[in-house]
């Protein structure tokens, strides 16, 4: 077996009503002030009230900045650091969707106050370093599994998003609670829980750092993902369904952490940088090309899944990779999301643009099973057109 190594955040708290146990962390650490990191719409729907119910039972001084939008800019993430600032503060709470808690954690490096590091300075693998302040992640999606890795993702450019990824960014604690996720509308639910799904197909196949711990987590997340998903999006108010769903995430969040994701995620940045599809819908619309195009270098981890997730598929390798591509597609389709990028008003002439953006992102392409050129890139993108 060669060598590897594999690292998390320390304590994950799951379950329903588990946001209860945040009294005594915040006991634990003992902050003066604690920042609250989260974005319009969880403010607006008032989803943040039970943390600030507890903040006020324990008389701990709060403050909240709620201006984090999807794929965070740099100039917001900065403007974020500043605020954390000027207000003295010394925990950091990320409360929301993967941008929020990929905010936190920049502000729990940038904001401490014996940092001497730049935005500039953490871009990369490995660059990151402590000194950094507390930081509780609670996500609202089941989907980033942002809550346990080491990864912060900022739009750098117009378009280009870059990815700070440095052990410094995992979190002191996770908490996952699906009162949380309750009211999610069916095409976030659905396009977060593909991003999921994604997370663990991407780390079983990844090509560099592939191993045992991390094949482990991905099967039980994409068993859990599998089973539950079809659930929530039929039944919203499913708790159970949507705590394994939040699980399913978290596991797949750990196992590409540790064996990270490729191809699916290289050529979904682009979408999401140039017209603003959500990151979990991009991932969406290239998938099954994707998987189509590694099948020859990866049929072998596609037919194990495909036994995982159903012990009594039967035939050959190849047969069973096809099997799994499908049953993949079957959950495109029941997914609600919008598959073409024609039906998303993408002028075909971008497909170039897009293809040359997507070979930029090499840091994910080296851990591809297969190796993608641009042309293929292109391709891909041709095939999921109209």
């Amino acid at each position: 077996m060669s060598q590897f190594q594999f690292q998390t955040v320390s304590n994950i708290i799951s379950g329903l009503g588990s946001i209860l146990e945040l009294k005594n962390i915040l006991h634990d650490f003992n902050p003066k002030r604690v920042l609250i990191v989260t974005d319009p719409g969880m403010l607006l729907h008032q989803l943040h009230l039970p943390i600030v119910e507890i903040l006020e039972t324990l008389k701990q001084d709060y403050v909240i900045y709620a201006n984090v939008q999807a794929d965070p800019p740099e100039h917001l993430v900065l403007d974020a650091v500043q605020f954390a600032q000027n207000e003295k503060i010394d925990l950091v709470l990320g409360f929301g969707g993967g941008s929020s808690l990929d905010v936190a954690k920049v502000i729990a490096i940038l904001a401490h106050p014996q940092q001497h590091q730049t935005i500039q300075d953490l871009y990369g693998v490995g660059n990151a370093k402590r000194p950094r302040l507390p930081l509780i992640l609670v996500p609202t999606t089941a989907g980033t599994g942002s809550e346990v890795t080491p990864i912060s993702i900022v739009t750098t450019g117009e378009t280009t998003k870059t990815g700070i990824v440095s052990p410094v960014l995992y979190a002191d604690v996770a908490i996952l609670d699906a009162h949380f996720t309750q009211n999610l509308p069916a095409s976030i639910t659905a396009a977060t829980g593909i991003d999921a799904m994604v997370h663990a197909i991407e780390a079983y196949t990844s090509k560099i750092k592939k191993n045992p711990y991390a094949d482990m987590l991905a099967k039980q997340a994409l068993r859990l993902l599998n089973k539950n998903l079809p659930l929530v999006l039929n039944d919203g108010n499913n708790l159970e369904a949507r705590q394994n769903m939040l699980v399913g995430s978290m596991l797949a969040g750990q196992a590409f952490a540790n064996a990270p994701v490729g191809a699916v995620h290289a050529l979904a940045y682009p979408l999401g940088g140039h017209f603003h599809i959500s990151h979990g819908h991009s991932n969406a619309l290239v998938l099954t090309e994707v998987l189509k195009f590694n099948a020859p270098e990866a049929k072998g981890h596609y037919a194990e899944l495909m036994q995982w997730l159903d012990p009594y598929s039967t035939g050959c390798t190849a047969g069973l990779c096809d099997l799994f591509i499908d049953h993949m597609q079957n959950h495109l389709d029941q997914s609600g999301l919008t598959l073409k990028l024609q039906q998303l008003d993408i002028p075909h002439t971008k497909l170039t643009e897009l293809a040359t953006d997507a070979m930029l992102q090499t840091r994910l392409l080296q851990n591809n099973p297969r190796p993608l050129q641009q042309q293929d890139a292109l391709q891909i993108y041709n095939a999921i057109y109209a």
